[in-house]
């Protein structure tokens, strides 16, 4: 498997991971969870937001879970947060729609993970790549994305 940039930078920082890569694709977030073996509550899908501030967020949440939008904006202190069109993603964070990592983004945004990436001493996002899965501690997240636990799921 090739490494990913969120890899790599785990790597430099001398966190440890895991890393898994499907080999198929699936169809979404709580499936690929099934594929991995792992509970869809330690699996982890990375949503970005733009601000009623014109500001980008990162929001990460447990692949079964919705986003709510005012827990959200309270969370980074705005008025609002909405999706960010898909069209946009790529070229503001290099990452493609469903193979997004919080980790290794063009540049780095505020981010936030649903407090309950807490109840695992190890969860799964994204590594940056379709298919590509990496696991690591909550505190690594934490570490390297300077990440905020808050209750942001519906």
């Amino acid at each position: 498997m090739d490494k990913t940039n969120a890899m790599r930078i785990l790597e430099q920082k001398g966190l440890s991971y895991e890393a898994t890569e499907l080999s198929s694709i699936p169809k979404d977030g709580v499936e690929a969870a099934a594929l991995i073996d792992a509970d869809a509550a330690s699996v982890f899908k990375t949503l970005v937001t733009e601000g009623s501030d014109l500001s980008h967020y990162v929001f990460v949440i447990p692949v079964g879970e919705t986003l709510d939008l005012k827990k959200a904006a309270k969370a980074v202190g705005v008025k609002s947060v909405s999706m960010l069109p898909q069209k946009k993603l790529f070229p503001l964070t290099g990452y493609v729609h469903g193979g997004c990592s919080p980790i290794g983004m063009k540049k780095q945004f505020v981010t936030v993970f649903d407090e309950t990436a807490l109840l695992f001493d190890r969860i799964y996002t994204s590594a940056g790549k379709i298919g590509v899965f990496l696991r690591t501690s909550p505190e690594a997240f934490r570490e390297v994305t300077g990440a905020l636990f808050r209750d942001i799921v519906m």
